[in-house]
């Protein structure tokens, strides 16, 4: 038996002219500032998300993206992306040691980069053989498969790990 969605709530939304989401619920309240949040950002990103105020009340929960209409769901899609910056790092060239603080030179999906690892605890093992490592910038940075990485990346990778 499949679950059927929740029916949407009546709302909204539109980017202001200051460049922020804008939502106006089914009873003609407007609420400024709206920061869309995925609930699962890394195991289920095209699972649910959250419509959050700007003191950070949940004001919409959508189950899938996809179930939006058109623009919300672009004006939805836009933001995330803006807000979901997290390279995938494809490869390790270098790092500068394998004690921390250490600058680790890589290739990513966007291009190459250099970043500072403060800590060996920067860097968090998730399910599936992913992992997240932050820089010391606040960045994240994945890596979806560590056996699909290179030897060498695998092998600088083991150091810390």
């Amino acid at each position: 038996m499949t679950a059927t969605p929740a029916p949407l709530p009546a709302f909204t939304l539109r980017r202001a002219a200051n460049g922020r989401l804008e939502l106006t619920d089914a009873a003609g309240e407007t609420h400024s500032g709206v920061v869309p949040v995925r609930a699962f950002p890394i195991s289920a990103p095209d699972g649910g998300l959250s419509l959050v105020s700007a003191d950070g009340h949940e004001l919409v929960w959508i189950d899938r993206l996809d179930a939006l209409p058109e623009p919300a769901r672009s004006l939805v899609a836009e933001e995330l992306a803006g807000r979901e910056f997290m390279p995938l790092i494809q490869r390790i060239r270098a790092v500068s040691s394998f004690v921390t603080p250490s600058t680790w030179e890589v290739d990513t999906d966007r291009g190459a980069t250099a970043f500072v690892l403060k800590g060996e605890e920067d860097i968090r093992r998730l399910a599936q053989g992913r992992l997240l490592i932050a820089d010391s910038h606040g960045i994240h940075y994945l890596i979806r498969d560590l056996a699909a990485l290179d030897k060498g990346s695998r092998k600088i990778l083991d150091r810390f790990l």
